[in-house]
């Protein structure tokens, strides 16, 4: 299900669209559906960084990626990916087949977000805020 189907819609901030797809921003997490057959590093995670550490800045935040579309990380950069978001403290992905949920269990080897997996955009989104509350820096 896209984020613009789900009743937490009308909580959005705002949008931001980038190269890889589109950033739903709101109070304290953001979702992401990136387009299909898009190749993930961290070079061209830039726009989204930026979009990122402008809204958030040092703040905690969650990170929620809906999965809609099939893409792929570049699990190489994943060293890069943890030094420079060490104010995420909830990375959530919202798979809807087997084999991204495959991915995702193999992708947990590289990353050291506090990660889960769910199958329904609505929990992920409890799981995030729940793993939000109280913490209000990035330290």
């Amino acid at each position: 299900m896209s984020i613009i189907d789900s009743p937490i819609y009308n909580k959005l901030l705002f949008k931001k669209t980038i190269t890889l797809g589109n950033l739903y921003f709101f109070e304290t997490y953001l979702i992401a559906e990136f387009n299909e057959g898009v190749i993930i590093n961290f070079d061209n995670f830039n726009e989204a960084q930026l979009a990122i550490k402008e809204h958030y800045n040092n703040a905690a935040f969650g990170f929620i990626s809906n999965r809609i579309h099939s893409y792929s990380i570049v699990i190489t950069d994943a060293p890069k990916f943890n030094t420079t978001f060490n104010n995420l403290k909830a990375y959530a992905t919202v798979t809807y087949s087997s084999f991204a949920s495959k991915v995702f269990e193999m992708e947990n080897h590289f990353f050291e977000f506090n990660r889960k997996n769910f199958d329904d955009l609505s929990n992920a989104i409890i799981w995030v805020e729940e793993s939000l509350k109280g913490i209000t820096t990035s330290s």
